[in-house]
């Protein structure tokens, strides 16, 4: 733990100055001088002023230099004494206490530990005798104390913030690119398949209909990828983002070229949640567009989604054979991540004749 403190970085891009760093130290460097001058009490008047207004400016590059700050204002308070021949505090010099939060939340670990040296050699040191009395130093010191562990606990609150900003962008990366990879991947394998099937014939006919379906599913893209790029932009408030429901399965099967595509619903398909629906849907494209790439000699693609009470089912099978064992490529990661982000379960692999996928959902989207 103390190497993990030691070792610890300064925050990425500290605050620089900003107007309100200036006019603190504009209400600062008066208020130091006007005590200094109406305090009857001050034995050290002129030592005591220069102190006080003379270490304002430190406040400005608390957060870009915290410990070239804390050892200045440290070493000044602690040497003035014994220039002046007495004590030189005054009560606005209490402005001090922003170098060690600030040391603590803007500095690395190593300047953080440095600083706290500093400043309990200097506590120390004012304990000697015919200085502070011992009950003001402990005093000192648990402000102090209080002081490091609020700048602790707001550094710990940013990094907290920042992982969990960190973890929020790469599950929208993740949704991202699973959303590109199906609706580009099923419309791009659509058109190459259509526009193998036209040259393969060779008459005009055919090549006119591999046209109008390449035209067909180009169209479809665009209308995805727009409502893509809309929900990416938030120019449009309320604007759903693309999923796909059920009742899209059957554009699947509407889709010519290719091996057949039967779709079945059964069961209680009401009530699913959205993310429910779309996941059914991503999966099932997916892996048709995986069944009309890679299975061999395959006429029929079945699709069956059933529900009960507690869980969707869906099941995507071909009659054709395996292509060849592969590394898992990014469609089948995204169905099984779609899958596992629900609470639900994800299984590919050779079945009876062909290839099979079945997905197993909570009817309620799980809490992720």
């Amino acid at each position: 733990m103390r190497r993990s403190m030691w070792d610890e970085p300064r925050p990425v891009d500290p605050p620089r100055r900003v107007w309100r760093d200036w006019v603190l130290v504009g209400v600062l460097a008066p208020v130091a001088l006007l005590e200094g001058l109406l305090r009857p009490d001050l034995p050290w008047r002129a030592a005591s002023i220069v102190v006080a207004v003379g270490l304002v400016p430190t406040l400005l590059w608390r957060r870009t230099r915290p410990l070239l700050m804390l050892v200045i204002a440290f070493g000044v308070t602690g040497l003035a004494p014994l220039v002046a021949g007495g004590d030189t505090s005054t009560y606005t010099m209490a402005y001090l206490l922003l170098l060690p939060y600030a040391l603590v939340r803007w500095g690395s670990g190593r300047e953080a530990v440095a600083g706290l040296v500093v400043m309990l050699a200097s506590i120390g040191y004012s304990t000697v005798p015919a200085r502070t009395p011992l009950a003001d130093a402990v005093g000192a010191f648990s402000l102090m104390v209080a002081v490091v562990a609020l700048g602790v606990a707001f550094r710990y609150r940013a990094g907290a913030r920042a992982r969990e900003l960190d973890r929020v962008k790469l599950l929208e990366r993740e949704r991202l690119a699973r959303d590109l990879h199906d609706t580009v991947a099923h419309h791009v394998s659509a058109m190459a398949i259509r526009a193998q099937a036209g040259l393969a014939t060779g008459t005009p006919d055919a090549a006119a209909e591999s046209l109008r379906v390449i035209e067909a599913e180009a169209s479809r893209t665009l209308k995805e990828m727009r409502a893509m790029v809309r929900v990416l932009r938030r120019n449009e408030p309320g604007e759903p983002p693309p999923t796909g429901h059920l009742a899209d399965l059957e554009q699947l099967a509407e889709a010519r070229g290719g091996p057949r595509v039967d779709v079945e619903l059964a069961g209680d398909l009401d009530g699913l949640e959205p993310a429910t629906t779309a996941a059914i849907y991503r999966i099932a494209q997916e892996s048709v567009t995986n069944a009309r790439r890679h299975a061999r000699d395959a006429t029929r693609i079945a699709i069956r989604v059933t529900a009960d009470d507690t869980s969707v089912r869906l099941r995507v099978s071909d009659d054709g054979e395996p292509g060849p064992a592969a590394t898992p490529g990014y469609g089948l990661l995204g169905m099984a991540e779609r899958a596992e982000l629900l609470g639900g379960s994800f299984e590919a692999g050779p079945g009876d004749g062909g290839w099979t996928v079945s997905a197993v959902l909570p009817r309620a989207e799980a809490a992720t």
